[in-house]
């Protein structure tokens, strides 16, 4: 069945340029915007001092260097870059794991935000170590 674009999550074009992620959290529909707030305090508190920026268009944070990035898309909520090294982690991501180890989180299914706060500490950590290497 075609799409009349009613049941399209977001009204962003491929290209829009985005100065805050409030202005991002705008572009999107009121139900997905209340997930990505969400997932935007996960990483707030899983995180303190982290900054909010965008990166390729997306939502971001960063402390010395962005560390994740995280997108609403038509049937999932996805967060980039991919985590590794950490088995336990891993393995608890495998369902949401995308073809590139990125993270697909289905909206029709409720969001696991305790890993979503899990993989954002584990990022930080894994890019602040990246810098002293």
């Amino acid at each position: 069945m075609a799409s009349n674009g009613a049941n399209d999550l977001t009204d962003m074009t491929p290209r829009q340029k985005f100065g805050t992620i409030d202005e991002y959290l705008d572009s999107v529909s009121p139900d997905v915007r209340g997930i990505l707030e969400e997932v935007r305090q996960t990483i707030t508190s899983a995180v303190p001092g982290a900054k909010e920026t965008i990166g390729y268009g997306m939502p971001a944070f960063r402390t010395d260097r962005i560390f994740i990035y995280f997108a609403a898309f038509k049937k999932h909520i996805g967060i980039y870059p991919p985590v590794r090294g950490d088995a336990k982690l891993d393995a608890e991501l495998l369902p949401y794991r995308g073809e590139k180890g990125n993270l697909k989180f289905p909206l029709s299914q409720p969001v696991p935000y305790d890993l979503i706060r899990r993989v954002a500490e584990t990022l930080a950590g894994q890019y602040a170590s990246d810098k002293n290497a």
